[in-house]
């Protein structure tokens, strides 16, 4: 559906739960996140659940959201708020200014960004005639908004400013290496739409029928908005993740129908935006001296039972509500999530370890990407842990096997990787569309009995790629990170947690009456 579709089919939900009811009501809608193949430790349970390092017990990405927004309410006319669940804004505004969402059409949230960060997001071109770029907070209008543009394209828009001196658009210039006079793009984030607008984007829906490809909130909606807005985008394919043949036909529907609504900036200058989407970004704003790390004061140890001797955990590391045995390391800005860490464990740098229980003796490389999944089949609970390096790309896909050693598994080929593991390359290698072969569908990971077995022999996979030494996979059954979140169980992974959950509070028990 993407989160586009995912927003008319709510929209149609809240309707038939309320009737007309709905219309008077003020909406948060939260994405909870799609497949997050660039942060596979969010894929089974959802972005929206990512634990932050701070909080006793650790706060979630959930209620970090519904405290940045809770002033919103009581400012807003009936509509729906659409938001991100791997984003944070954080933003400070005069006494007197308010971030106000009472306008027809829609409104969006705008921050100051860098030209290269522009590259990846929305962004904004403002209407010279109502903005002046002064103050922390200021209501303007948008002519047109750029999905994801090239500057070039951004230049010759008019989209491109420089800080400290807005209202002058920049089509030219040199960089400056004051901050104060270097040059910035305005970036979305959330958005609002008013109660009439919603009510015309579900009639598009009944209209549809059931979707047949994939709808971006944001490039799809925002896009068609702005006297500015033109068709063109409806043909543009190359950001998406599915090319379905009916989406050019699709957007055009929806250019025709959003055509002329108003898109509404409210411009948070002095703000930040945070994307933690990706491994990398996630790594460096919970690890290293980040700005975010500063301002939300996120801590090196959330909520985790952590006794070992000074100088076995480095200070950029992050652990969160996990419990590490005296003996074991963490290397520098590595997180550790939801696990059982054992007294001969090494972990080396720049890693992620979540939901897994570790209890041999072992040197985990580093940039390793650890992640265990409890699944369910024939109704007995398995398990299965996915590695790859930090680096690896899950969203690339080739669609013939005889292109598969493209792929990379930590730094090398897909296919010898194969060889070693002693993995067969048929038409059963991948799951789901033969057409997608990547390191997402590859069923290369053994399912096991138990959580430790299945990260032993990950590690062990993983380790025989290192040394280039055979580790056969004969006799297992082999799932793709595909089919492991097909058959996940949420609720034996919430017992796991639970599990650790319950011994830290009853250590800090403890440790409250040894007082």
């Amino acid at each position: 559906l993407g989160n586009g579709g995912s927003t008319l089919h709510v929209l149609r939900c809240l309707e038939d739960l309320y009737g007309d009811k709905w219309t008077s009501f003020i909406v948060l809608l939260i994405h909870s996140g799609g497949y997050s193949q660039r942060l596979p430790n969010a894929s089974a349970l959802g972005k929206i659940f990512t634990a932050l390092p701070f909080g006793d017990p650790v706060y979630q990405m959930l209620e970090l959201k519904l405290a940045m927004y809770i002033d919103f309410p009581s400012h807003m006319k009936p509509g729906v708020l659409i938001t991100c669940s791997d984003d944070i804004e954080l933003y400070s505004t005069g006494v007197a200014e308010t971030v106000t969402f009472d306008k027809p059409g829609f409104t969006a949230l705008a921050h100051p960004s860098d030209l290269a960060v522009g590259t990846t997001h929305g962004v904004f071109v403002l209407d010279p005639a109502s903005f002046s770029g002064k103050g922390g907070l200021e209501y303007t209008s948008c002519r047109r908004f750029l999905h994801k543009p090239d500057v070039e394209t951004m230049r010759q828009c008019g989209a491109v400013h420089v800080r400290g001196s807005c209202s002058q658009l920049r089509s030219s210039g040199d960089h400056s290496d004051s901050e104060v006079n270097s040059e910035c793009v305005y970036t979305d984030s959330i958005f609002y739409m008013d109660h009439s607008t919603a009510k015309q984007l579900l009639t598009f829906y009944k209209q549809m029928g059931p979707l047949c490809c994939e709808i971006d909130a944001y490039g799809d909606f925002l896009q068609a908005l702005g006297p500015g807005a033109t068709q063109d985008y409806a043909k543009n394919t190359s950001s998406i993740t599915k090319e379905e043949s009916r989406l050019v036909e699709v957007r055009q529907k929806l250019y025709s129908l959003l055509k002329g609504t108003m898109l509404n900036v409210i411009v948070l200058n002095n703000s930040r935006f945070y994307h933690i989407g990706t491994t990398q970004e996630y790594l460096f704003h919970f690890t290293s001296d980040s700005k975010l790390k500063f301002e939300l004061d996120l801590l090196s140890v959330a909520f985790s039972i952590f006794s070992g001797k000074a100088g076995t955990l480095e200070q950029s590391a992050s652990i969160i509500q996990s419990i590490l045995e005296p003996g074991c390391f963490v290397g520098p800005g590595s997180v550790i999530e939801y696990s059982r860490i054992g007294p001969e464990v090494s972990v080396g740098q720049n890693s992620i370890i979540s939901g897994s229980h570790i209890n041999l003796k072992v040197d985990i490389p580093s940039n390793c990407f650890l992640s265990s999944l409890s699944i369910k089949m024939n109704n007995h609970v398995k398990y299965v842990s996915m590695v790859f390096s930090v680096d690896d790309d899950l969203k690339k896909n080739v669609k013939l096997l005889s292109d598969i050693h493209s792929l990379q598994f930590y730094g090398v080929s897909l296919l010898e990787c194969l060889d070693l593991w002693g993995v067969k390359v048929s038409d059963q290698l991948f799951s789901g569309e033969n057409t997608r072969l990547g390191l997402w569908t590859a069923r290369i990971f053994p399912v096991c009995s138990t959580l430790s077995e299945s990260v032993r022999m990950s590690l062990k996979m993983l380790n025989s790629v290192q040394h280039m030494s055979a580790f056969k996979l004969n006799g297992f059954e082999l799932l793709s990170v595909e089919e492991m979140l097909t058959y996940k169980d949420v609720e034996d992974m919430l017992k796991f947690r639970n599990q650790i959950y319950d011994e830290i509070h009853l250590q800090r028990q403890k440790e409250k009456s040894d007082l």
